[in-house]
């Protein structure tokens, strides 16, 4: 079998080192992929939203099936594209991406089929918005772009000075370009953040280990907001109480809502929850796995996720078993100095042979910002490499984790040295 995973980052190469394990040993090509993904993948330059030339590759390459794995190539309907020149794929088609694509999208299916979320208002005049949110004089206010910002469109504004400015830099200046044609604008919901990822095929939701992201930039939740600075799972807030309360009031209905809507979602669909003193509700829904939640979640996966992700596209998750093994994982990222405003690439990296730490089965190093220059493994992004560990308990999976992590070197690397710590809170430990 071929397969194709579309992306280059750390979630796309968590998926191609989990495909890797398949009974089935697939050969495995990424585009566009990156330096310490081509350790483990045949590697293509194409732009992931360059739609035309993917698919064009796809159909010269004959792949048996192709991953998705990003939310811009989704939004713009590459898996529908595939699916006319007869290749499956991993993902939701454009229509059921839309849950991630727009804001107004998704919560207005929220307050039609009663799934629990924050109280909000839809927009597309400013004018209105600040009006709306003067009127209501409740703060914090979140302020939300509706269409996709790159996990960034989404300001909490602490007073009406902050939300003037907001609505001015996503609807005015805009910032997020077309993205902020219109806004939600939303209640604070408050309580500890969940990321739960499931399997879907249309009407069967499986979801995998739940997980707790750690998005500020530096120790403490200080400093601005990245794409996420480490993952623990599972997440000690989703107890076994909660995720029955969460399938009945949020997963099964979400999944009927899209099938009553016309547009099933196949997939991963990721449910970003607060639990609330109200009870779980819905902050965000993503069309496909998390980053760097997958670099968490798919290390403690037991079952073949080909097997799985195929399960999905054909319709048979009922019968597909998903099991998941017990203890923890722990990611660490290691960033480029600066990240996330200014920083320098070309960094050399070492620690590392043939793009992992020698001697560590019990770690993966995962690729987001890697590059190949005259032999030599160099950085290329904000968030170069996300040092992956699992064990018996979380404290073991974060001890080896930080291990790891300090063996890899490159000037001006920068890492939170407190992920984990809130779980470990919950966890009396």
């Amino acid at each position: 079998m071929k397969i194709l995973v579309v992306g280059g980052g750390g979630r796309e190469h968590a998926i191609l080192r989990a495909l890797k394990k398949s009974p089935l040993h697939p050969a495995l090509y990424c585009a566009p992929g990156n330096g310490g993904i081509s350790y483990d993948a045949v590697c293509k330059d194409i732009p992931a939203t360059d739609v035309a030339a993917m698919v064009a590759y796809a159909k010269q390459e004959a792949f048996d099936y192709v991953v998705v794995a990003q939310d811009d190539p989704l939004a713009l309907g590459m898996v529908d594209e595939l699916a006319k020149a007869g290749i499956p794929a991993f993902g939701p088609d454009a229509a059921a991406a839309r849950i991630e694509a727009s804001k107004v999208f998704s919560k207005n299916l929220m307050k039609k089929y009663g799934i629990p979320t924050a109280d909000y208002e839809t927009f597309d005049s400013p004018e209105a918005a600040m009006a709306y949110i003067r009127g209501r004089g409740k703060y914090p206010v979140v302020i939300k772009a509706d269409g996709l910002a790159l996990g960034k469109g989404v300001l909490i504004c602490q007073n009406e000075q902050e939300a003037e400015d907001g609505v001015k830099e996503i609807m005015l200046d805009k910032k997020f370009g077309a993205s902020g044609n219109r806004v939600v604008v939303e209640e604070f919901l408050t309580g500890p953040e969940v990321s739960v990822l499931s399997f879907c095929d249309g009407k069967t939701v499986v979801p995998m280990v739940s997980s707790m992201d750690h998005k500020r930039a530096l120790d403490g939740d200080e400093g601005l907001n990245t794409g996420g600075m480490g993952t623990v799972a599972p997440n000690p807030y989703y107890t076994p109480e909660v995720a029955a309360v969460c399938m009945e009031t949020i997963f099964a209905p979400t999944v009927a809502a899209m099938q009553a809507e016309g547009c099933p979602f196949r997939g991963c669909l990721y449910f970003g929850l607060m639990i609330t003193p109200d009870g779980p509700k819905v902050i965000e829904y993503n069309c496909r796995f998390g980053d760097p939640e997958a670099q968490v979640v798919l290390p403690l996966l037991e079952s073949d996720l080909l097997t799985v992700m195929q399960a999905t596209t054909n319709g048979t998750l009922a019968e597909t078993e998903v099991k998941f093994r017990s203890g923890a994982a722990a990611c660490v990222i290691l960033a480029s100095g600066g990240y996330p405003v200014a920083y320098e690439k070309g960094k050399e990296i070492t620690g590392l042979q043939q793009g992992q730490l020698p001697d560590a089965p019990d770690v993966m190093v995962y690729h987001a910002g890697t590059a190949l220059k005259d032999g030599k493994l160099v950085t290329s992004g904000g968030r170069v490499l996300g040092v992956t560990a699992t064990g018996d308990t979380l404290p073991q999976a974060l001890e080896t984790a930080y291990g790891a992590a300090r063996r890899i070197r490159f000037e001006g690397a920068h890492m939170r040295s407190d992920i984990g710590r809130r779980a470990l809170a919950a966890l009396g430990q």
